[in-house]
């Protein structure tokens, strides 16, 4: 089923007609007599009938029309119209809307569980898709935006420690966030739905391994750090010697020169305060 436009003319003449109208009706009712009681009584009827084609829709609202179960059409613009009489009429917004999906737990590509949540941005594209092709689109969203979320987020991993370049969910949600909208455009399409932007806005381990994987991460970056610090100490200590038999002329033996790179090198990466020792060895 597919939108199509109803027929629909400036309400404000309607309106006025069928107010005149029911105003000489009640008249000629009033006069009792048999040609005036049957000219009001069939005035009052059209009257009612015009009535019933009257419609107000507000901005950003659209109004499907069916007449005795069949679709006749659907009216997009703001204001007050006439349109075909006796028709059930219902009104259809047109806003953009947000849905908060729950926080759902998932398993990642590794079999990690995780816990995972999104936001939707989307609007009605196609009245009657929406009203007729599912038997309600707000609670139809809910249902295929969860069965999304699952199926994407089971396609990447949480994090990556072994191979920083591979995607993730915590590093590339902006990609992962694109795959959800496409995947759910193409599951939302039946209802006439059109997806404006989805972001994940919850995103984490979940409690019964949290703690692992803090420690696992914090492992991690601990590691890096110390990987600099020794690279960093190595220059400062082979610096050191090279300024040392450069300006002051001292030619350090392989023993000595191994003896101070390493007294360096512990001076330098030992997180806590080091004790200066006097080497007396050489005194006599």
């Amino acid at each position: 089923m597919k939108e199509k436009i109803a027929f629909h003319v400036n309400g404000y003449v309607g309106l006025i007609v069928a107010i005149l109208l029911a105003l000489v009706s009640i008249v000629a009712v009033i006069s009792k007599s048999v040609s005036g009681i049957a000219f009001g009584t069939l005035g009052l009827i059209i009257a009612f009938v015009i009535a019933s084609s009257l419609t107000v829709i507000q901005p950003n609202e659209a109004k499907v029309l069916t007449f005795f179960g069949r679709y006749i059409g659907t009216i997009r613009d703001a204001g007050l119209f006439v349109t075909v009489p006796l028709t059930n009429k219902t009104p259809v917004s047109l806003r953009v809307r947000n849905f908060n999906s729950q926080i759902i737990k998932v398993n990642d590509q590794q079999g990690n569980p995780v816990e995972i949540s999104a936001v939707i941005v989307y609007k009605v594209v196609d009245t009657a898709q929406a009203l007729f092709n599912v038997e309600d689109y707000e609670h139809f969203i809910a249902v295929q935006s969860e069965s999304a979320i699952r199926h994407v987020s089971g396609e990447y991993p949480y994090d990556s420690f072994d191979n920083p370049h591979a995607k993730t969910l915590r590093g590339n949600s902006a990609d992962v966030s694109h795959e959800l909208t496409v995947e759910l455009q193409d599951r939302l399409k039946i209802a006439g739905l059109k997806i404006i932007e989805t972001r994940i806005n919850h995103l984490a381990y979940a409690t019964e391994i949290a703690s692992a994987m803090l420690q696992r991460q914090q492992a991690s970056a601990i590691l890096s750090a110390r990987k600099i610090i020794v690279k960093g100490a190595v220059s400062i200590a082979e610096s050191a010697i090279d300024e040392l038999e450069k300006e002051g002329h001292h030619k350090l033996s392989p023993a000595h020169e191994d003896q101070m790179l390493n007294n360096l090198l512990v001076s330098i990466i030992n997180e806590r305060g080091t004790q200066n020792v006097i080497n007396t060895d050489d005194i006599k």
